[in-house]
């Protein structure tokens, strides 16, 4: 008799077990192998086939808006979740220097409160380009994105400060990209944000 409740109890954690991997791994993802492989550069190239032109307001035109908006939604991912861990390294060649700057103020003062921050980026609802110019040799590039994230940011006690572990939140972000019209480096840099 007491044989089968431990078959009865094995069964039972075992179902259990099933439904936790399957909660996270439908909140979490699985790993399709291409992780390792996605560059932290933010690369803009036009296609191989044809010549290259000039990069300027004209030549922007709905292809390169495409593969400009593909780096985008990376380096804006990549940027968010960099910035709430506190570790900038792997995206500063990402970063105008006034921007690097600001961000890692930021992460200064929340890590002097003692202030952790814990964020999951859940994915880009949208982004869409709002205005695309030439400024002094620059092509400047402004993006409205939508995003979802859980986030909230908790004090050195581990008590919510703000922002709620369980919840996903819509966030607006637009940020402005920029390149320079003449240069071989094809990596653009986030010059400015705005919530």
């Amino acid at each position: 008799m007491n044989y089968s409740f431990e078959y009865i109890d094995i069964i039972l954690l075992a179902m259990i077990a099933g439904f936790i991997f399957l909660r996270l791994r439908g909140i979490l993802g699985k790993k399709s192998g291409f992780e390792d492989k996605m560059s932290a550069s933010f690369a803009h190239d036009f296609p191989t086939d044809t010549p290259k032109k000039p990069l300027n307001e004209k030549t922007f035109d709905e292809n390169a808006k495409k593969d400009f908006l593909s780096g985008a939604k990376i380096a804006y991912e990549t940027i968010i979740t960099s910035f709430s861990s506190g570790n900038l390294k792997g995206v500063k060649q990402l970063l105008d220097k006034k921007v690097y700057e600001q961000f890692d103020e930021a992460i200064k003062a929340r890590n002097s409160s003692g202030q952790v921050s814990e964020t999951t980026f859940i994915g880009i609802s949208s982004a869409e380009i709002k205005n695309h110019e030439n400024k002094k040799g620059f092509l400047e590039v402004t993006v409205s994105f939508v995003s979802e994230i859980i986030s909230c940011v908790k004090d050195k006690d581990n008590k919510i400060l703000s922002g709620d572990p369980k919840k996903i939140k819509k966030v607006f972000d637009t940020w402005t990209f920029s390149k320079e019209i003449n240069s071989t480096n094809p990596n653009w840099l986030l010059v400015s944000t705005e919530a």
